[in-house]
């Protein structure tokens, strides 16, 4: 699962540098941002996304060094580790409770604004010449900025089988253009689903043991291993384990209005259950952000043994 955890969050670094329509070829250099990118996942300590910083933030989210991860947990990793990426300036945002509140992930997104207006409040809304003054101003291209968002929404969507209720609606949610595809698996297999086809998923499997890497001396990364060299698996969809986290990735403002616009169609049809709920602002019965996106405490050895994520009690069981 740190290995998925890895996948989802490159094809979002690419998706962020290099667009959705850039394709990897052998035996060709590879642009600066590219080799960038790699660096980020190379297997040592100082690398942003390296098995060792994932592993050793996942200490921090309850889970020793050596135990199972869920999908959850490496969602919460990665929003943590993207927060000292300076250079992809990504905004990792987990949803919790099956619940994607806009108005929180604009916040997100475009904190300058509510600077801006705490600012003004404090300043009296005092101006100088129609900026505000002193810390407090903010030039007008740079408040119409947007970070790119990487939007991980951890879901049970079952017992210990998925509800068929929400296949369909898991199929449609590949064929979003902001698509980061799905980390999850089979009992004690993770894997990386990024398509489907009829009733089989797409997936590349992380199990395959691969030489370390090390970069040449021309800055140039030995990148092969990186990419299938082989067709992506496949497997039936009723096989996947009902504890999924499902990752798109908006690089504009636009692109994430187009995505709720997509989301909101999406559980208006027929014939699937919405995997989760998409509201403009906060619900009162919700706790604060904050809270809301702490991992709950994994102490409990007693509880019953689970068959792929053991991060069950954060879920809410959606059944028709």
């Amino acid at each position: 699962m740190l290995r998925c955890g890895q996948m989802i969050l490159g094809e979002a670094l690419l998706c962020r540098h290099l667009g959705r329509d850039w394709r990897w070829a052998t035996d060709q250099k590879q642009r600066e941002d590219y080799i960038s990118i790699l660096n980020a996942f190379i297997d040592k300590k100082d690398s942003y996304y390296s098995i060792h910083q994932i592993a050793q933030m996942g200490v921090g989210e309850g889970k020793p060094i050596g135990q199972w991860y869920g999908p959850n947990t490496v969602a919460q990793v990665l929003k943590k580790l993207a927060v000292f990426d300076t250079w992809s300036r990504l905004v990792v945002h987990v949803a919790m409770d099956n619940t994607v509140v806009i108005e929180e992930i604009k916040r997100l997104c475009m904190p300058w604004l509510d600077a801006a207006g705490a600012c003004a409040e404090a300043a009296g809304v005092s101006e100088l010449n129609g900026c505000l003054e002193g810390a407090c101003a903010l030039a007008e291209e740079e408040t119409a900025l947007w970070r790119p968002l990487v939007l991980l929404i951890p879901l049970r969507l079952g017992l210990s089988d998925i509800n068929e209720a929400y296949i369909e609606t898991l199929k449609q949610c590949f064929m979003l253009p902001q698509s980061l595809g799905v980390i999850g698996g089979k009992p004690n297999s993770a894997h990386y689903f990024i398509g489907y086809v009829g009733e089989e998923l797409i997936y590349l499997d992380p199990h395959t043991t691969q030489l370390a890497v090390e970069p040449c001396d021309d800055g140039q990364v030995p990148d092969d291993t990186y990419h299938c060299q082989h067709p992506p698996c496949r497997m039936h969809i009723c096989e996947l384990d009902p504890s999924i986290a499902a990752g798109f990735f908006c690089k504009t403002e636009d692109e994430f209005d187009d995505w709720c616009m997509r989301i909101r169609r999406l559980s208006c049809k027929k014939g699937g259950l919405p995997m989760f709920e998409l509201v403009d602002s906060q619900p009162s019965h919700m706790v604060s952000i904050d809270t809301l996106n702490l991992t709950p405490d994994f102490s409990d050895s007693d509880r019953l043994e689970r068959f792929f994520d053991s991060e069950d009690e954060e879920f809410e069981i959606l059944s028709l």
